[in-house]
């Protein structure tokens, strides 16, 4: 099993899931985050005042799928999360060691 970490736009949300689930994969854990990197931010005028934005609003998806769909969630997650500017986000891979399910005690891909 995998877990999929994808850090992205907020607006591109809606647009995520619904790819997500065109494949079969409908859990998945957001939240709303702040964050930056290479963008390092911006400036807004507030009242004629100049203020330096550091941290920008960012979703995490969070989804744990079988090792097989790994590959496939994650180019559905690039095309659907992509505008081509800086401030995409990133996404990450890592491998799950177990999965429970606390209702029935379902382990491994079964818990999914």
């Amino acid at each position: 099993m995998k877990k999929i970490e994808a850090v992205i736009r907020p607006h591109k949300l809606n647009d995520v899931r619904e790819a997500l689930q065109e494949i079969g994969i409908s859990g998945m854990t957001v939240t709303e985050v702040k964050g930056f990197g290479r963008q390092k931010g911006h400036t807004e005028v507030y009242r004629g005042s100049e203020y330096n934005i550091d941290f920008l609003p960012k979703v995490k998806v969070e989804l744990v799928v079988p090792k097989k769909l790994a590959e496939r969630a994650v180019s559905t997650i690039l095309q659907a999360a992509k505008t081509g500017s800086v401030g995409d986000g990133k996404i990450f891979v890592l491998p799950v060691e177990e999965a429970i399910r606390v209702r029935t005690e379902e382990v491994g891909e079964g818990a999914l």
